[in-house]
């Protein structure tokens, strides 16, 4: 248990971690834009490998589609709504993409600490780490940029880090005996989730700041992932 609350604790405070960042850092854009992407093509690797594979194996091809559509379409209508009817684009919408895709992420990883081995805790917590920091730091600094004061911005990101950090912590108490078809549908709804934020709230982000070196931070965040699942198999 110690293992577990000590994962759960690292991964979810990268959000404060990369919130303080995106705050008070000085990373020039490019710089910036270029991590993101490479969180964006860590993202890739990881929703393919420790959410959709993992759901076919042990459950079945609908219940992936199902989980994949209702997490695209939930994320996007919050994601429309925040934008659209709130007026916010500035920054809010990464912390409803970490927010929303995070929590059945979390429950999901909270799950998938149950009887993993050291190698297999470090991929999927280095995956979800490396994706948080860039992520919640331009999301921060989105914000300060819109005018909100940094206090207000570290209560909000503060808060989602609670938010996921529970969500984990009962995903791995309360999940450990759940079917296999209900933890590939919480596995699913995170990857749909995060391939709609990848579309509209990360690649965009990056390539806007980075456009010349976007696609090679893609592949290479897609490269680092692959090495931390290669430690798992």
């Amino acid at each position: 248990m110690t293992t577990v609350l000590i994962v759960i604790c690292v991964v979810s405070a990268a959000l404060l971690v990369g919130a303080l960042w995106g705050v008070y850092g000085k990373l020039p854009d490019r710089v910036e834009g270029f991590i993101v992407a490479m969180a964006g093509g860590a993202l890739v690797m990881s929703v393919i490998g420790e959410l959709v594979e993992p759901s076919l194996e042990e459950s079945n091809v609908w219940v992936v589609i199902l989980g994949l559509a209702i997490g695209a379409i939930l994320f996007t209508a919050a994601d429309y709504w925040i934008d659209e009817k709130l007026k916010s684009d500035k920054g809010t919408g990464l912390l409803a993409a970490v927010t929303f895709d995070g929590i059945p992420e979390s429950l999901a990883l909270g799950v998938a600490l149950i009887g993993a081995n050291a190698a297999q805790v470090a991929a999927l917590a280095g995956s979800i780490l490396l994706s948080n920091l860039p992520e919640a730091a331009g999301g921060a600094k989105g914000m300060k940029e819109g005018g909100m004061k940094p206090r207000k911005i570290l209560m909000l990101w503060g808060g989602a880090t609670a938010l996921l950090a529970l969500a984990a912590l009962i995903g791995n108490l309360a999940l450990a005996g759940a079917s296999e078809h209900v933890i590939a549908i919480i596995r699913c709804l995170a990857a749909g989730a995060v391939i709609a934020s990848l579309a509209t709230e990360v690649f965009p982000k990056a390539y806007k700041e980075d456009h010349h070196l976007a696609g090679i931070a893609t592949a290479l965040g897609l490269i680092i992932a692959v090495l931390l699942e290669s430690l798992s198999g």
